[in-house]
């Protein structure tokens, strides 16, 4: 399982290193994210790889074994966790001094102090560097030292932030560099790091800055040395006021720094501090907050003092930025919940407003149906009084014209002293002029109304039902047929029929009680019947037969 992490570790922080490349500021910001979310992979892949060592050192044989592993051990430690770095250098050491090899002893001395400048033990680092003996160091070990000293005093700098002794450490810092320039092969990568950063110091950020781009180029993509001239473009740039090419090369050498699981990882607070500049609050508190999270796994006192001083400005403005957001969130909600609330009063409004033109159309709907009953009423009663009109009209012009044809009669018989005839014709039967009115009255009413009989059975019991002779109504559907009609007075009924009043009443009496429902609303029922016939023929209308 610990090979398996390994070689994950090392595919996932190659493959990523060969993407960052030439890739743009948002790209890379992308890959910085996406190595932050996949820190913890990284994290044990250092784990797993410090655990190898730590197992071929149990098998190891002898004491110069176990002083090599422990230096590979330290060198994985040494900005993974520095208590566990100190922790093997003075194995180291006590190894070195059992050795009694002075070489050993200078190469610890230089490696515990160099964990004490990056943990913030000043005092005890600058004990160190006072009991070294410089004369009695190899060439690489002066050259360590000096390089050793360099940051020595520029995380001095960074922890006092006092002007007055960042002078004096910047004199320091030149001196060093002075010396390990003279230590240094002339043309060499070091040497041409510390020249250009001697070129910065003079006030010659170009220059530092074409050395620096040369060394990078040079480095493979993933490496620490890749990692740390980033680091110097970035400083370059900085110094330039080139902040868009300071922070690709902070990403870069940020990125890759957490891809090696660097926990001392000083471009990460550097970008954190160019974003906040820049007023991208957000990512500047995100990574400010990782920045710590790896300071305290690194458990450096002096790292996490400086972010003690930026974090709590960051963490303000991005929360006094949460703040403006909520209060901007209360008032979108508040203006949302007025417009939903002046959205729900308007659909009641709406609403109530629907309804009442609903029951007003409702109400159209039925007046308009009455109104199109009453037409049809008027209508019916016009086309009926359209066509008795006609019809009694056409009836007097007939009797006048036999009242005429009577009067010559009378006067001619008169005249001709013909007195036995006049009696005669005074004796003539008179029944024949109402049987012609009601033959006349029958056919107009059943042109008029061809179904009547039809539906005025319909409110009959079977038994007591009627059934037409040559077209012909009796008396009781005469009776009937006039209340059809309107004429509702019995005693015009009478009168029209020839007979009396209660004759009429006993006719209705005895045909309410042959009705289905017991006579109940009959005659409102019977004004209602039959369907008004819009075409009947022209020989509807009796004529004068002479």
């Amino acid at each position: 399982m610990k090979k398996l992490t390994l070689i994950l570790f090392f595919v996932l922080a190659g493959s990523a290193a060969a993407r960052c490349d030439n890739a743009g500021t948002d790209e890379l910001l992308r890959n910085l994210n996406e190595a932050i979310d996949n820190q913890a992979v990284y994290t044990d892949g250092k784990k797993a790889e410090i655990e190898v060592l730590r197992q071929r050192k149990l098998r190891a044989q002898s004491t110069e074994d176990i002083y090599a592993i422990n230096r590979e051990i330290i060198g994985n430690y040494e900005s993974f966790i520095c208590d566990s770095a100190e922790y093997y250098i003075r194995q180291n050491l006590r190894i070195a001094r059992k050795l009694g090899n002075r070489d050993y002893i200078s190469e610890c001395e230089l490696q515990l102090a160099f964990i004490y400048s990056l943990s913030g033990l000043f005092l005890q680092a600058n004990d160190i560097f006072s009991s070294i003996e410089y004369d009695s160091l190899q060439v690489d070990q002066k050259c360590r030292y000096y390089w050793n000293r360099i940051r020595f005093y520029e995380n001095l700098m960074t922890y006092t932030n006092d002007r007055e002794l960042s002078e004096t450490y910047k004199r320091e810092i030149g001196i060093c560099r002075d010396s390990v320039m003279t230590l240094l092969p002339v043309g060499t990568k070091e040497w041409q790091t510390e020249r250009a950063f001697k070129l910065m110091e003079n006030g010659r950020p170009e220059g530092a800055r074409d050395i620096f781009d040369g060394i990078f180029r040079a480095e493979e993509p993933g490496t620490h040395q890749y990692a740390m001239a980033a680091m110097c473009l970035a400083k370059a740039y900085a110094q330039m006021g080139d902040r868009e090419q300071q922070e690709k090369y902070l990403i870069l050498a940020t990125t890759t720094d957490i891809r090696l699981a660097v926990k001392e990882n000083e471009a990460l607070l550097a970008l954190a501090t160019l974003l906040y500049e820049k007023g991208n609050v957000d990512r500047a508190y995100s990574y400010i907050s990782f920045a710590l999270n790896d300071t305290n796994f690194y458990n450096s006192r002096f790292r996490n003092t400086v972010i003690a001083r930026l974090y709590p400005i960051i963490e303000s403005s991005y929360l006094d930025r949460l703040d403006k957001q909520r209060r901007n969130l209360r008032f979108y909600a508040t203006m949302s919940s007025l417009l939903v609330l002046a959205l729900a009063i308007g659909l009641f409004f709406y609403f109530r407003q629907t309804k009442i033109i609903s029951r007003a159309r409702q109400h159209l709907n039925r007046m308009t149906q009455e109104l199109i009953g009453v037409n049809k009423s008027l209508d019916e009663a016009n086309l009926v009084k359209e066509r008795y009109l006609g019809y009694f009209m056409n009836q007097c012009a007939i009797y006048v014209n036999k009242l005429d044809k009577y009067r010559r009669d009378i006067n001619l018989k008169i005249k001709n002293k013909q007195f036995d005839r006049l009696y005669d014709l005074a004796i003539q039967a008179p029944g024949k002029e109402e049987e012609e009115l009601c033959a006349n009255f029958d056919q107009a009413f059943l042109d008029l109304y061809p179904n009547f009989v039809e539906k005025f059975n319909a409110l009959l019991r079977p038994q007591n039902r009627y059934v037409l002779e040559n077209g012909r109504l009796n008396t009781e559907l005469r009776v009937f047929a006039l209340i059809r009609l309107g004429v509702s007075d019995v005693n015009q009924i009478a009168d029209f029929l020839h007979c009396s009043p209660q004759t009429i009443y006993n006719y209705k009496s005895k045909i309410k009680k042959s009705a289905l429902n017991g006579g109940e609303n009959f005659e409102e029922t019977v004004k209602n019947l039959g369907s008004l016939s819009r075409n009947p023929s022209p020989s509807g209308l009796p004529t004068d037969e002479g």
